[in-house]
């Protein structure tokens, strides 16, 4: 069984975001089910406690932090579950950052905008050195990027982009390293920016980097 495993949102369009990523994906490797490790249900334990046989947990996580290193292991040990294989987080990737390209197009951006790429945030280091590579993987497409904070770190978005107008910076566009709508997603309209992207989202490519990430789990539980 494969079991997709989400942050969790109690705004509709999340939901439905993630449920979007798990229709594609069973189309493509079978049924499988979806957990939410914060605010919604079901959490993991709930979901592996009621799976018969071998699991394959896939984290929908932009970047591993607490969640990842931290809760999810928990929650696989709370269920009893004896045979349990993790996958990867979902980033940083490059295909992370082409799809955050192509929301600030549909944004309206244009080469020589300012952009914001705005992260929950994590009090992790790893998770925050996993930030700072996806700012780069996105600068490698685009020209520079400032790196902004909705939660946990500093800058904070809203002052990036404030500085960013100082300076005379006239369009600046928020690039929202986030896979969902949801809470983070609203505080950024707050921002003054010239326009915040759409979340990453159910892009085609994600599907395809989440089926890939399951493809390689498989692999490494054959070997084991």
């Amino acid at each position: 069984m494969i079991v997709l495993v989400a942050h969790g949102t109690r705004r509709a369009a999340g939901v439905r975001t993630i449920d979007q990523l798990a229709e594609a994906i069973s189309a493509r490797v079978g049924t499988i089910r979806t957990a939410f490790v914060d605010v919604v249900g079901p959490h993991p334990a709930e979901v592996l406690s009621g799976v018969d046989g071998p699991a394959i947990v896939v984290p929908a996580f932009l970047a591993s932090g607490y969640h990842v290193h931290t809760d999810l292991p928990a929650r696989v040990a709370q269920s009893g579950h004896p045979d349990v294989t993790v996958a990867r987080a979902l980033g940083p990737d490059r295909v992370l950052a082409a799809v955050m390209h192509d929301r600030l197009r549909e944004a309206g951006w244009r080469c020589g905008d300012a952009v914001v790429m705005t992260a929950a945030g994590s009090s992790d280091p790893r998770a925050c050195r996993e930030l700072r590579l996806a700012a780069a993987y996105l600068a490698e497409r685009i020209g520079p990027v400032e790196l902004g904070f909705v939660a946990t770190g500093m800058p904070r978005a809203n002052e990036v982009v404030t500085r960013l107008h100082s300076r005379r910076r006239r369009r600046v566009f928020i690039a929202p390293y986030l896979l969902a709508p949801g809470l983070f997603h609203d505080r950024l309209q707050d921002c003054e920016a010239t326009a915040v992207a759409d979340p990453i989202g159910a892009h085609p490519a994600i599907v395809d980097l989440l089926v890939s990430r399951l493809e390689r789990s498989e692999r490494v539980a054959d070997v084991a």
